[in-house]
């Protein structure tokens, strides 16, 4: 497939995993080299079409801020197909435990493949949630179909909640719909919340205000994707492990690209 072909295909796919929507587009700028204008304009494209994808975010930024944005775009795929932190996750889980996740988070369904001692309560979001259950089942893993009208019951009864980032910036961080109800009931019950954050997702705010902007809409019951406050998380499992918030924060090392942050009129989706 022609490198920009694979862009357009990359741009309109919806419902895909953030990260793996940033690896294919990395893997694609290198017809870009020779035009510094051309690979403004495709990642200006790119983030219009997946405005909360904050690897994508991650990515962009990194290669535009580069002197040699080609040698940056694979570095930032090959760090995102090695992403460690499904891993990591499997190891700080504990023996047994019953826990909580909303959908199909890509990280946290890779990470609890490999742990068949869990128990696993997933939130049906957008009708994702039984196509885990379902993997899950396949390695013998329990693993229960809950209702959104059940969200109260499951975390109340759970050892633990983990949700997965789409992005975070200083203060808070983007999930999937459904992420704050979760938290907010974690946290009356006395259950522990772990956000699982993977490579590329942590921002620095010019770059997550304009993630958290795209997220919330005017009509907040219809988003795909909200905003909550990192208050509300106990710890954080990122690709150096186990971390508080405030060591994960204190870790965002994205550079800003100011030519992502100029405004919403200038990022347009690909044509075709």
């Amino acid at each position: 497939m022609h490198p920009m072909e694979r862009l357009r295909y990359v741009a309109r796919a919806t419902g895909a995993d953030p990260a793996a929507i940033a690896s294919e587009t990395a893997t694609s700028l290198g017809m870009f080299a020779n035009d510094p204008a051309g690979l403004v304009t495709v990642c200006r494209r790119m983030l219009a079409k997946h405005p909360t994808a904050g690897a994508l975010w991650w990515l962009s930024s990194k290669v535009l801020a580069s002197v040699d944005p080609m040698e940056t775009a694979w570095e930032c795929a090959e760090a995102l197909r090695d992403d460690p932190t499904p891993g990591i996750l499997a190891a700080e889980l504990s023996d047994g435990a019953v826990i909580t996740v909303l959908g199909w988070p890509p990280l946290v369904g890779n990470s609890l493949g490999r742990r068949g001692d869990l128990s696993v309560r997933v939130l049906d979001v957008y009708g994702e949630g039984s196509g885990l259950v379902g993997r899950l089942r396949s390695v013998d893993i329990h693993a229960e179909d809950v209702m959104a009208d059940g969200l109260g019951g499951a975390v109340r009864t759970s050892d633990l909640v983990v949700l997965e980032a789409q992005a975070f910036g200083p203060t808070d961080f983007a999930g999937v719909s459904g992420s704050l109800a979760a938290v907010a009931v974690a946290k009356v019950q006395g259950v522990p919340v772990w956000l699982v954050a993977g490579v590329g997702r942590g921002l620095p705010q010019p770059l997550w205000d304009e993630v958290a902007d795209a997220a919330v809409t005017d009509e907040p019951w219809l988003d795909e994707v909200e905003v909550v406050t990192f208050d509300l998380v106990d710890a954080v499992i990122s690709p150096a492990g186990r971390q508080s918030v405030a060591e994960v924060i204190s870790g965002i090392d994205c550079p800003v690209a100011a030519e992502l942050v100029k405004g919403k009129s200038g990022r347009q989706g690909l044509s075709g």
